[in-house]
């Protein structure tokens, strides 16, 4: 078992990535484009042009803020998220898994098409095990759910004390 925790760790520590081969940061607003996945299978993203990190972006109707406000919304009620960025057509949030590793998500209006598209990434390891695309996946089901209809944010509101605005 201690092997195996050593070996976790060296994996881990190997094959970290830096903040900036993560997708966010100072140019995504000018370049409406996400950095590209690595060849790690722990990222998807719906501006990618492969199949193995391609994932759906979220189509809506309504108006581009609203959409936005209700994407921020549904994070508000995720468990362990912080959103760090919060711009005009951009969402960055950090969600924490209960390893205590942080996955990065990222949120970019396409006001023309009615799109959001979407990327996460994990900062740290190799594989994910789908963590990543299956989170994405659950956060478009409530958008939809929830936010598709009119436009309209359903919720009172979110937890302000998990958002850094």
């Amino acid at each position: 078992m201690i092997t195996a925790f050593w070996f976790l760790v060296m994996v881990v520590s190997s094959t970290c990535m830096s903040q900036e081969s993560i997708g966010w940061g100072g140019n995504v607003m000018l370049s409406r484009q996400f950095q590209p996945c690595p060849g790690s299978p722990n990222c998807v993203s719906s501006l990618s042009k492969g199949s193995r990190h391609f994932i759906q972006p979220i189509h809506f109707t309504g108006t581009p803020e609203s959409a936005l406000d209700c994407l921020t919304a549904i994070l508000g009620e995720e468990r362990r998220v912080r959103i760090v960025v919060q711009e005009k057509g951009y969402l960055h949030a950090e969600f924490r898994t209960w390893l205590g590793f942080v996955d990065d998500e990222e949120f970019l209006v396409d006001s023309e098409k009615g799109l959001v598209h979407m990327r996460s990434a994990s900062r740290f390891g190799y594989w994910d095990l789908g963590v990543n695309r299956r989170r994405l996946e659950h956060l478009r089901a409530r958008f939809l759910d929830n936010c598709s209809k009119n436009g309209m944010v359903p919720f009172g509101g979110h937890r302000g004390e998990d958002s850094l605005k």
